[in-house]
């Protein structure tokens, strides 16, 4: 079914392109639909392109993890609305005619501003395409059964055919239909939420067809005698400990134990045998190789023998099970201490465990204000996933997926994601950046989104400056829906045990399976479109700064309207292969993070000159450039230097020389200075000049 549903959304985005490609042979055809487009269409298309991948699955899987501060990125998506509606919507459509230098350059003429204008379109569409395309892997690869990189390879593949054919009247009308479908879904997966209501004993069958029953994570006794414990498993030894140490008060706030165990196996003949290894039928087999793992006859039965770790619980005494990969020195890869097969793959997690005594064992069908009450109770607990990773004395790389107990009233206020309050022994500088680190996020994500590139093109699609703002209100008004939605498909993923340890990219789909194959063909398929919405408007983007902007400047001659249109083309073939590269890099990245970053790179380079060309008098044209150029090399040059990306090159993230991971708090009121500092110079030389 969910194949057969992502067969036909993609062949239905391929006949919107061919028969939209007839129109796309002209300039206006190809990079602003003529500017014929309706207010109405637009709105929804506005709601289409902008509520991306990272919204409908970054926001969800934030929302399950994290809870109350992953609803945040919502209330700062929605907000940067405020401001396109009421500064940017109709200026932006009276003063341009394609793309965003053309609004910047109308008063001063000068080729440096289409350069820097141009640059920055590619600098940012590049930005926010990297999280589409690693949203499309996260979403194929369950859908179709294929590796993430095939998943970026087709999606990349069909977005390149729609652009580079249909030009923005396709982009126009698939960002339409996905709009539509979106807020459809998202309504009606949202109330088969609160139908379902929150049962800590009853948790839906994963996987759907398969009908795995939900899986329990066990706690076991130990003896504990001093430095020694003995697990009551059968067979057990402990081979290994790894304790995670505060780096404030140097206790071990996190221990892990490796114990060796035995779990009942059946033989298959010629060396295999089979076992339930977490609520999994996994094959062993011996002929293929035992590395991890060996067979163990006792009293005449089969047993493997397998080490798999598992957390010690200070308060209770016991251990917890937990789920875990390794990455032997070998190149041998074990999940939960098996061979890496198709049948044996990490469970979901996730949970409420319990709920307040007045709602007995389910709270069955529930409203959308009780839902969040119950979620909002001291006596709600909830099962978070959290992991961490180290490597072993044997050299083994191993990450641990286990689960946090939290209270429910701890989960629905901000602190899990943004800790606002110091924890024990924590110096107060660390404090004071996490504070910095969300007010910076929130600065980007209010001030970036009038700022993004495939946004600002939408405006030049309608006929006039009140089609604009008339457009903007029907976004503003779909899209606040959709982001109160949000909060219900993330913590409806998390009461349904829905969630994927390695990725919280996949909390909404894997909601949707709990309710049954159609509703996670159709969720996918959404989600899917959602992809080559928001993909093909960042592309169009990317192709008219190039084509439009920085072609004629660079060459210094002017280009006739069918070469332009040829290098828009192009151009959307090799921006689509830059995305699938990249796309494929960050792959365990969070797509809502990611995008934060690209919004960030927004705010700082194109809102100050924007703001400042429309109501500050004296910005000149050397200002606007300076700006721009400054606004993409803080911002990017910050975020390479940010804890995340120090991490992703290997190094300890306390150490990066950017202590935040959001640059928006420096790069934006620094390209604000530097438009102000230029212009104020450049404009007293150019008056002096005058007077001369």
């Amino acid at each position: 079914m969910a194949i057969l549903v992502f067969v036909v959304f993609v062949l239905f985005v391929l006949a919107v392109s061919a028969r939209q490609s007839r129109k796309a042979r002209t300039v206006g055809g190809y990079f602003v639909a003529n500017s014929s487009v309706h207010w109405g269409v637009n709105g929804i298309a506005f709601a289409g392109g902008y509520l991306s991948v990272a919204s409908f699955l970054g926001i969800c899987g934030l929302i399950a993890f994290y809870g109350y501060d992953g609803f945040l990125y919502s209330i700062g998506f929605l907000a940067g609305w405020i401001v396109a509606l009421f500064v940017i919507a109709e200026p932006m459509k009276r003063m341009g005619t394609f793309t965003f230098s053309d609004a910047l350059n109308k008063q001063y003429s000068r080729p440096g501003i289409q350069l820097a204008a141009g640059l920055s379109v590619l600098v940012v569409s590049l930005f926010y395409l990297v999280p589409q395309m690693v949203g499309a892997g996260v979403l194929v690869e369950p859908l179709l059964g294929i590796p993430h990189f095939w998943g970026v390879i087709l999606v990349g593949g069909v977005v390149i055919i729609l652009v580079a054919s249909g030009g923005m009247t396709s982009t126009t009308y698939v960002q339409f239909f996905n709009g539509g479908l979106l807020l459809t879904f998202a309504a009606v997966l949202t109330v088969a939420v609160l139908i379902r209501g929150i049962s800590p004993g009853d948790l839906p069958a994963e996987e759907g067809a398969e009908d795995l029953p939900s899986y329990r994570f066990s706690q076991v006794d130990a003896d504990i005698s001093g430095d020694r414990i003995v697990p009551d498993l059968p067979g057990a030894e402990v081979t290994g400990r790894h304790g995670i140490t505060d780096r404030y008060t140097g206790r071990e706030d996190l221990v892990f134990y490796r114990i060796s165990h035995l779990i009942p196996a059946v033989p298959q003949g010629d060396g295999r045998f089979t076992a339930q290894l977490k609520g999994r039928r996994v094959v062993f087999d011996t002929a293929a190789h035992t590395e991890g793992w060996t067979v163990e006859e006792v009293d005449g039965s089969s047993y493997i023998r397998l080490e798999q770790w598992w957390r010690f619980d200070a308060d209770n005494r016991d251990l917890v099970e937990t789920q875990h990969t390794s990455e032997l020195p070998s190149g041998t890869t074990l999940i939960n201490g098996a061979p890496d097969t198709g049948d044996n793959r990490l469970r979901q997690m996730g949970s409420v465990s319990a709920i307040p005594d007045e709602y007995g064992e389910s709270t069955g069908p529930v409203g959308p204000l009780r839902f969040l009450s119950v979620f909002s109770r001291d006596e709600t607990v909830v099962q978070r996933p959290k992991q961490v990773s180290f490597t072993t004395d044997a050299s083994a790389d191993v990450t641990i997926h286990y689960q946090e107990a939290v209270a429910g009233s701890m989960f629905m206020r901000p602190g899990l994601m943004f800790p606002l309050e110091a924890g024990e022994g924590e110096p107060a500088f660390r404090t004071l950046l996490n504070r910095l680190n969300f007010i910076s996020l929130m600065l980007a994500l209010f001030l970036g989104t009038s700022a993004l590139p495939h946004i600002l093109i939408r405006y030049y699609t309608v006929p006039n400056a009140e089609a604009a703002r008339k457009s903007t209100i029907v976004a503003i008004s779909g899209i606040g829906l959709f982001y109160i939605l949000t909060m219900f498909l993330g913590l409806g993923a998390v009461a349904a045990g829905a969630l994927n340890p390695e990725t919280d990219n996949m909390s909404a789909p894997l909601l949707a399976r709990s309710f049954g194959e159609v509703l996670f063909a159709m969720i996918s398929g959404i989600a899917f479109t959602t992809v080559l919405a928001t993909v093909s408007g960042l592309i169009m983007a990317a192709s008219g700064a190039v084509a439009h902007d920085l072609m004629a400047n660079l060459a210094k001659r002017q280009f006739s309207d069918t070469a332009k249109v040829l290098t828009g083309r192009i151009v959307a073939v090799v921006v689509g292969l830059i995305g699938i590269v990249l796309g494929i890099s960050f792959r365990d990245m969070n797509v809502s993070f990611l995008v934060g970053w690209a919004f960030a790179v927004a705010a700082s380079a194109n809102l100050p000159s924007l703001l400042c060309m429309l109501f500050w008098k004296r910005t000149t044209a050397s200002g606007i450039i300076a700006s721009i150029l400054v606004g993409i090399i803080a911002s990017v040059g910050l975020i390479l230097l940010s804890p995340d990306m120090w991490q992703r090159y290997g190094f300890d993230p306390a150490a990066a020389p950017m202590p935040i991971n959001q640059p928006g708090i420096v790069s934006i009121p620094l390209s604000f200075a530097v438009l102000f500092a230029v212009s104020l110079a450049t404009g007293k030389n150019r008056r002096q000049r005058e007077a001369d």
